[in-house]
């Protein structure tokens, strides 16, 4: 359930790519969610009551956390697929754990080792390398896409949604969060999406914009969304969410054979950075201090 959660969820990535000079990405964004709340709404009807309790009790807070984490963040990332690359996008969004436990660590006050520090340094540097596509005098120049920029915005939004989410501790079932959730992230992204009805000549959707659509709203939204917080109840949440870094392979693969991209040297050198990152921060965990320290 967990590996095909995230097959689903990079071939979003492969759909919104390949229509990207074709449609908007707010209209991509609002209807993958709210299409996707649709369709799990019923799923969770048992839960009915306790869900309207929470969004009366702690309306905003679900219109927060929710907005930033399913509907900014993919908008961000959507706008960024515009000018980017697929595998690109699929390498920076790898970042996500380590943005997470550096902002777990200034939020919530999470320990944080020396390791840790180094790793996301690593981390950090090799999506440097990717972003100047391996280039120094780029650096130098400030000559950057902006594309892959806004899905490094896309990737801290998300991370801060996953502490948000962790502080809140909001006492739901976990599906019927994500619903609620859901429903909001739809709220959050109906203004930039009328905007943009408003403002882009792409929002007559055509053949491949239809296809698109389907995909990033049915499997590749409320399957995968399904799929993923079946496997957190199988696995748990750590096992579960390590997991989203065979994501990047999936990208990379399906970007190859269906968008025709390829992987650059400046791809392998800052992905090995990341990798060499994540390990650092993965094995080499801080030590829990003892009570009577």
């Amino acid at each position: 359930m967990g590996v095909l959660c995230w097959l689903l969820s990079a071939g979003v990535y492969i759909a919104a790519k390949w229509v990207s000079t074709e449609m908007p990405p707010w209209a991509l964004c609002f209807w993958r969610v709210l299409i996707a709340f649709a369709i799990l709404l019923p799923i969770v009807r048992r839960h009915f009551g306790e869900m309207l309790a929470l969004v009366r009790a702690r309306g905003l807070e679900l219109l927060f956390i929710g907005g930033m984490g399913l509907a900014i963040c993919q908008g961000l990332i959507f706008v960024g697929l515009q000018h980017a690359d697929a595998t690109t996008a699929g390498i920076i969004i790898a970042l996500i754990p380590i943005i997470t436990m550096i902002l777990a660590r200034l939020m919530l006050a999470e320990p944080m080792g020396t390791w840790q520090v180094v790793g996301s340094i690593l981390a950090f540097l090799g999506i440097v390398v990717i972003i100047v596509k391996g280039s120094p005098n780029a650096l130098m120049r400030l000559d950057f896409n902006p594309g892959e920029l806004w899905i490094v915005a896309g990737a801290f939004c998300f991370s801060l949604y996953t502490v948000l989410l962790r502080k809140a501790k909001f006492d739901l079932n976990r599906l019927a969060l994500l619903v609620l959730l859901l429903g909001f992230a739809a709220l959050t992204a109906l203004p930039f999406y009328l905007y943009e009805f408003a403002d882009d000549e792409r929002t007559t959707l055509n053949a491949s914009g239809l296809v698109a659509l389907a995909y990033v709203a049915i499997p590749g939204g409320a399957l995968m969304y399904y799929l993923f917080n079946r496997s957190i109840e199988a696995l748990g949440a750590a096992r579960a969410g390590v997991l989203l870094y065979v994501q990047t392979i999936f990208i990379a693969v399906l970007a190859y054979f269906i968008l025709g991209e390829k992987m650059q040297t400046y791809h392998l050198e800052g992905a090995a950075l990341i990798i060499a990152g994540l390990l650092l921060i993965i094995l080499l965990k801080p030590k829990e201090k003892t009570a009577g320290a």
